[in-house]
């Protein structure tokens, strides 16, 4: 969330987990995300229409692009929501989360560190491209990430190891170095 109006959004990671977690339950898929000043614009298709059992008179329904908008204030009760589940242990958080929240959680991660002005991302078929805008002394630019259905993949098995880090040091605990490349191995480029 942001510490005041007009400045960088503070949780990626957790903002974009809950994000993911409600694109999950919709079932959507290829997705468009975008940073707005006041929260995000998603964009998506959903099947609408479709009806369930198993015989021949089921419909398949229709795939239909749909546009949903997020307001911090919605984000923010996403997050505690989420965070109150977890704390009970809840079925309704499930232990296996969904692709979505999955993914967009360790990509959120990986947006905390570059501390961007604003973000845009979509995604297909698991692959996601990431815009960052980014200020610097030079000025502000954009620069472009893309992290393949394996770079996320790998990123989502190493997630439990990095948590792990982030507790108090013990014997057993170490760091790793970084390899000049955004985690998972998904290249930066401009």
């Amino acid at each position: 969330m942001r510490i005041y109006e007009g400045s960088p959004r503070q949780d990626f990671e957790e903002v974009l987990r809950s994000i993911g977690a409600f694109l999950d339950e919709r079932n959507m898929r290829d997705i468009l995300l975008v940073e707005a000043p006041d929260g995000f614009i998603v964009q998506g298709l959903v099947v609408v229409g479709a009806t369930g059992g198993s015989t021949w008179s089921e419909s398949m329904g229709q795939i239909e692009k749909e546009t949903l908008t997020f307001l911090d204030e919605d984000i923010a009760k996403f997050m505690d929501e989420a965070l109150a589940r977890r704390g009970r242990g809840s079925t309704a958080d499930p232990v296996h989360p969904g692709a979505y929240q999955r993914a967009l959680r360790v990509i959120g991660r990986y947006i905390d560190e570059q501390k961007p002005r604003d973000i845009f991302l979509f995604e297909q078929q698991g692959a996601f491209v990431l815009r960052l805008h980014r200020g610097g002394q030079t000025g502000d630019r954009h620069e472009l990430i893309e992290f393949t259905k394996d770079d996320v993949d790998g990123l989502v098995t190493g997630a439990p190891a990095l948590r792990q880090r982030l507790k108090p040091a013990t014997p057993s605990t170490t760091a790793t170095g970084g390899s000049g490349k955004a985690p998972g191995g998904a290249a930066p480029t401009s």
